[in-house]
């Protein structure tokens, strides 16, 4: 599935994920720095209900938030790490499996380690204010 929004409708593109994620918990984001990935995690987080402050992760790896349920929400920026190893050793093999809503900022660098139901949203600049997202298993 393709769709391009505008950042002041960025909840039909929210919508229209949250319709996939359904059965899939893991949700990777590739794009460019600074194409929108925690501003779209953000928006999500929100549409689950989730309280906390929904912030990049670049130096902590893995934020955990709730969603409405109390359920833990995982947030993770995989960017600063060497491989997988190194994601294994930070915990992050354990929130992909932990069966809960888990979002990954670049998982191109852990690619073996992402399940096999894992959801891919690829988010590209259509210009400052546009954005084109793919969907795709």
């Amino acid at each position: 599935m393709e769709l391009i929004f505008e950042l002041e409708d960025i909840g039909r593109a929210v919508n229209a994920i949250l319709q996939e994620t359904v059965g899939n918990p893991v949700i990777a984001l590739k794009g460019e720095m600074g194409s929108g990935k925690t501003t779209l995690i953000h928006a999500i987080c929100k549409a689950m209900g989730v309280k906390d402050t929904v912030s990049s992760p670049t130096y902590s790896i893995i934020n955990q938030y709730a969603d409405q349920k109390s359920q833990p929400v995982y947030h993770m920026d995989i960017y600063r790490l060497k491989d997988e190893l190194e994601a294994i050793h930070a915990g992050v093999e354990d929130c992909l499996y932990s069966g809960h809503t888990c979002f990954v900022e670049w998982p191109e660098k852990i690619a073996a380690l992402l399940p096999p139901s894992t959801l891919f949203l690829s988010l590209a600049f259509i210009n400052t204010n546009a954005r084109k997202l793919q969907i795709k298993m």
